[in-house]
């Protein structure tokens, strides 16, 4: 590889521009997003003429088609491309998992976030709670909740208030599902008192 470099500087100068070019607009497509959509589609629309596979350009047209256009299909499929050119793309799994579940794709969702909990270097908190949300989603309130003690135990940042409040929102559902007694069994209750 070396040797390569000092054959072809030329070569070498031009990745390195052409690198810089891609970074640019993938970093003004970033920061253009959300305030200034065009300016974002402008800026990915350069990146991936320069390299068609790049995977923070792939990640963000799958935010753009998720959480603009709630368009959940074509963002899997820029999220899946993403994660084709590079497996070990950290920032495409939360984004992914969460479009599966807005799609109610939940087998397809509870297979990437396992496969993320493998992988070194992961926010493995940020999963777990996608996991927990899919649970939630499946109604499983129970193992919901079972499931956010662990997260806590495992949860070293900032990420309590989250926790906290999905904890309480799944605590507030559990709630909601148990059976409630009914008015025949109170008024009984309260005619053998007196």
């Amino acid at each position: 590889m070396i040797s390569s470099f000092i054959h072809h500087p030329t070569s070498v100068t031009q990745q390195i521009q052409k690198m810089q070019s891609i970074d640019k607009y993938v970093v003004q497509a970033l920061d253009n997003y959300p305030y200034w959509l065009e300016g974002t589609l402008e800026s990915l629309g350069y990146a991936l003429a320069y390299d068609n596979k790049n995977v923070m350009a792939l990640g963000l047209y799958g935010r753009l088609y998720a959480e603009q256009m709630q368009d959940y299909e074509s963002a899997k499929q820029y999220y899946a491309e993403a994660l084709a050119a590079d497996i070990h793309a950290l920032a495409i799994y939360p984004y992914y998992a969460e479009v599966l579940l807005l799609n109610e794709d939940y087998e397809e969702a509870a297979k990437l976030i396992d496969f993320s909990l493998t992988i070194k270097g992961i926010n493995k908190v940020q999963m777990w709670i996608k996991k927990i949300q899919l649970l939630e989603r499946q109604q499983d309130i129970k193992a919901a909740l079972k499931m956010i003690k662990e997260v806590k135990l495992i949860s070293f940042t900032n990420d309590s208030y989250e926790i906290d409040q999905l904890e309480k929102r799944l605590k507030s559902k559990k709630e909601l599902l148990k059976p409630k007694k009914s008015k025949k069994k109170k008024v009984e209750k309260k005619k053998s008192k007196k």
